[in-house]
């Protein structure tokens, strides 16, 4: 059973403080740190006093922070990923592959994955493809770019915390009306100027926190994105290294059936030359023609299935397709990793991207709650002007010009027809979907990595079985084309052994490929070492052009 990371949270307030045992301004009001802020007024020290005491009443209860307080979910009660004890992917009979390396593999419990899991590939090209894909791929772009869209929402979101100051500077030139309009008057007289500098302060104390929790969220949301991004980044790496499994797949199939198609064509022309001298009937050439035809039909497919690979290739890498990648991929340039590092099943959960993105959605849906919670309570503003007024510029500095104002205000909702309250409860709900999804996102974690796994036990031994049907219809084909050269068999047993050797071929290749398609999946399924990345260095540090703006 997986704890959902807070489950009082989603109780209401009573039934929550039962079941923690907090005091209620213990449950929903949390020490985060008064925050000090400054007003700006002119006018007499004892009226500035007054000022500031009113300011220290209220800067202290910006310290409260309504709503749960989120905790970190504890790690799944798992000591394995498979019912029964693991066992090492190792083939019944030692069989050596003829290309790739060894069929045999085995699990090494709690060893690290390297950041750069596909050089246990061993290919250069390989390599070089990967870290091309990982300087141009537009997707990843993207996501580095709503990283710090997210980053940049949390410091803007920071600015609530702290007054704002506002300089008003005025000058009005007018009119005034005359007083007799029939009385000639110098109209110059109804002029007059008007200079009124001023600045304004405003500032709303976070008594309950609202302004922190929402900073709690747009901090959750970042998470969510940095972990949204560690998963682009390895599912691009997991995708370049898949087509390239795929595409050396493809050219083992193509070359297998070209094989069979040259030892089928020159099966053909021995059928028409021993036609010509009456050895054989017609028929038998006939059958050869029709199953050298069926063979040639495969190939057109393949070499479909193969330019389309090299195009998902080139994609990858952040080219169009006239822009082709001039990397090649066979299964005798990839090398299969024998040593595969397994994590322990209590570290998975701190190493998926996915599940950590979903814990940073629960924390938002929690900091949800808090913000929904604050919206119901009071909510205070203090508004702070100070200036000087004169009509003319050298009247501005003379104290009698000065001025202030001091406007301290509440808001509190009385009557909303239940609005507010039924945006908590959705907020609260929202909180039992994240807890439930993250529930869910774990279970598939721990899947993919027990799929990747049984996969993998099986291979080693789909492997050794292909390579020995390889070998022995291999075997099997050469004996019949001497006995038929012999005359001891007729046509169609050769026809049969080269529809085996054409099968076997194929079925090796697809084996081989799956092989390391599923050792590369099992990286992908643990996380594939993001932690230990050392190949993106961060952004440089930015500086605001435009401070006092």
């Amino acid at each position: 059973m997986i704890r959902p990371p807070h489950d009082a949270a989603r109780l209401p307030l009573r039934r929550a403080q039962a079941l923690t045992g907090a005091a209620p301004a213990a449950l929903y009001c949390r020490d985060t740190g008064a925050v000090s802020g400054g007003v700006m007024a002119g006018g007499k020290g004892r009226r500035r006093a007054h000022l500031a005491a009113a300011l220290l009443t209220l800067l202290p209860l910006g310290a409260c922070a309504v709503g749960p307080d989120y905790l970190p979910p504890a790690d799944p009660p798992a000591t394995r990923y498979t019912r029964e004890p693991l066992r090492n992917p190792t083939a019944a009979d030692k069989v050596a592959t003829a290309q790739g390396g060894s069929a045999d593999q085995s699990f090494v419990s709690g060893a690290d994955i390297p950041g750069q899991w596909w050089a246990l590939f061993r290919s250069k090209a390989l390599n070089r493809l990967v870290e091309e894909a990982l300087a141009n791929n537009p997707n990843l772009e993207a996501a580095q770019a709503a990283l710090r869209i997210a980053q940049q929402n949390v410091e803007a979101q920071k600015g609530t915390l702290y007054p704002t100051v506002t300089a008003t500077p005025q000058a009005q030139y007018s009119k005034a009306p005359g007083l007799d309009l029939q009385s000639p008057l110098n109209n110059n007289n109804l002029f007059y100027s008007l200079y009124t500098p001023q600045v304004a302060v405003g500032f709303n104390p976070d008594v309950f926190g609202g302004n922190r929790r929402q900073i709690e969220a747009l901090e959750a949301t970042a998470e969510n994105q940095r972990f949204q991004l560690e998963a682009a980044y390895l599912s691009l790496t997991s995708n370049v290294v898949a087509a390239a499994i795929q595409e050396a797949s493809l050219r083992a199939q193509i070359d297998a059936t070209k094989r069979v198609i040259q030892a089928q064509t020159e099966l053909l022309q021995l059928y028409n030359k021993q036609l010509s001298l009456g050895q054989i009937a017609g028929a038998d050439v006939v059958q050869q023609q029709a199953a050298l035809s069926l063979s040639q039909q495969l190939l057109p497919p393949l070499e479909r299935q193969l330019a389309q690979q090299r195009n998902l290739l080139t994609a990858l890498a952040g080219r169009l397709p006239s822009e082709e990648v001039t990397e090649t991929f066979t299964l005798a340039s990839l090398r299969l990793p024998t040593k595969l590092p397994l994590s322990l099943p209590s570290r998975l959960v701190q190493q998926r991207p996915d599940v950590k993105a979903a814990e940073a959605l629960v924390q938002q849906a929690s900091a949800g709650v808090g913000v929904a919670v604050a919206n119901r309570l009071p909510q205070f503003s203090i508004t702070a002007t100070g200036g000087a007024s004169a009509v003319k510029l050298a009247q501005i500095a003379n104290p009698g010009a000065a001025f202030f104002t001091v406007i301290g205000g509440v808001t509190q909702p009385i009557f909303d027809a239940g609005t507010l309250f039924r945006r908590q409860r959705a907020a609260e709900e929202t909180l039992t979907q994240a807890q439930a999804q993250y529930r869910a996102t774990v279970i598939g974690a721990f899947q993919n990595v027990a799929d990747a796994l049984r996969a993998l036990q099986s291979d080693a031994k789909a492997v050794a079985a292909a390579e020995a049907a390889e070998r022995a219809t291999g075997q099997s084909l050469e004996l019949i084309r001497k006995q038929y050269s012999a005359g001891a068999i007729n046509s169609t047993q050769v026809l049969i052994a080269q529809q085996g050797y054409l099968s076997a071929l194929v079925t090796s290749a697809s084996a081989r490929a799956t092989q390391y398609a599923d050792t590369a999946a099992l990286f992908q399924a643990l996380g594939g070492g993001w932690w230990n990345r050392v190949d993106v260095a961060p952004p440089p540090p930015e500086k605001d052009p435009a401070p006092f703006l």
